[in-house]
This record gives C-alpha cells, sequence and structure tokens, in this order.
C-alpha cells in the first residue's frame, strides 16, 4: 500500500504559528512546519513511519478513504417532531423524503 493513497491536508495553525500537516486516517499524527512543503512533508514522513511501524507489528493498517467503496446508505435517527417537519416539507415540495435529506446534506 502507497502512503500516497492517505488523505493529507495542510492548514495554517495560529496557536502555533506555523503550518500542520494532518492525514485523516491518521487523527493522532501531526506535524509542524514553518512551510506548507515542509508541513505535508513531515505528515507524509510520519505516516510511512507509522505503516512501517504497524507492519512489523502485525497490527492492522488503515485502508486509505480513496480506496474505500460506499453504498450511498447510511442510517441517521432524528427526533420525530424533525422527522415529522421533514415529511411535510417534502410532500410541500412534490419531492421524496430521501431526495430533500440528501439535498439539505449536501448544501
Amino acid at each position: 500500500m502507497s502512503i500516497d493513497h492517505y488523505t493529507y491536508r495542510v492548514t495554517w495553525s495560529a496557536e502555533d504559528a506555523e503550518h500542520v500537516g494532518l492525514c485523516v486516517e491518521f487523527p493522532s499524527l501531526s506535524w509542524l512546519a514553518p512551510s506548507l512543503e515542509e508541513a505535508l512533508a513531515g505528515i507524509r514522513q510520519a505516516v510511512a513511519e507509522a505503516v512501517a511501524d504497524m507492519q512489523s507489528s502485525g497490527e492492522t493498517i488503515p485502508t486509505p478513504l480513496a480506496e474505500k467503496r460506499y453504498s450511498g446508505e447510511f442510517r441517521v435517527r432524528i427526533p420525530p417532531e424533525v422527522h415529522r417537519t421533514l415529511a411535510m416539507q417534502a410532500a410541500e415540495q412534490g419531492v421524496s423524503l430521501n431526495r430533500l435529506a440528501s439535498a439539505k446534506l449536501a448544501g
């Protein structure tokens, strides 16, 4: 598995006054650096080391989000009064409750 398939992000940390590199699949890892490029390189190195350690100890390595398959379905529990309100909105708009909820989540 290539560490290039993981989901990386670099953002500014006002608290640290540096860029911070993050990896979604490894939420406990981060890397502070003065530049975007250094933060990205640092978090990639940290992930590579974590993966190597996990491989050597026989641990399960996280699957990159980009390689996961999603069904497009998930359950959400909501209070009955919210369910009623959404059902009424869907009926008023002439769409299914599923379509209304999908549009609200996407917006």
